[in-house]
């Protein structure tokens, strides 16, 4: 099984936001990778990494950084593949910095980005667009979807039946 996404992180130290999305693409049985590369410690190899993914089935890459996070960008700027940005809370700047470097990307090199450590929305992303082409994964998509509506139902439902004085509802 050949990997489709490619998840992408700064360093290590990012992985406790970046296995959030691995977990939701391996519940919906997407093959992916995970590598660990640095635009500003390993810059060859992630250009490397960015101008062969498409030629390896890479069809999208999530890429997470944080402070300058130059990271997604690099990718963006040496490949035609859909590149999806997440930002990591630092200790400094609590993840704006890494924000505003992906998100003000220059034109021509889009980088699609999500919330601040929001992981789980870049693997959404990616499997929204992957879905445009993989009928299955459409489906598991829509079940995914169906049963968060159903969470927040039973949530709603519980919070009912919790009882205060005051509480009119």
């Amino acid at each position: 099984m050949k990997p489709i996404v490619s998840i992408i992180m700064g360093s290590t130290s990012d992985l406790p936001v970046m296995e959030k999305a691995a977990k939701l693409l391996d519940e919906l049985h997407v093959p992916f990778e995970m590598n660990a590369l640095s635009a500003h410690r390993t810059p060859e190899a992630v250009e490397a990494f960015a101008k062969g993914a498409k030629q390896r089935g890479i069809k999208v890459i999530i890429a997470a950084a944080g402070m300058a996070a130059a990271l997604p960008g690099i990718i963006a700027a040496n490949t035609t593949l859909p590149v999806i940005g997440v930002p990591i809370k630092g200790q400094v700047l609590d993840g704006m910095d890494a924000l505003y470097s992906i998100i003000q990307m220059p034109p021509g090199i889009p980088v699609a980005t999500v919330a601040i450590n929001g992981a789980v929305n870049a693997a959404i992303l990616a499997i929204q667009m992957l879905s445009l082409s993989d009928e299955e994964l459409a489906s598991q998509f829509a079940a995914y979807k169906e049963n968060l509506k159903k969470k927040i139902e039973k949530a709603n439902k519980e919070l009912s039946e919790i009882k205060f004085e005051y509480k009119t509802n």
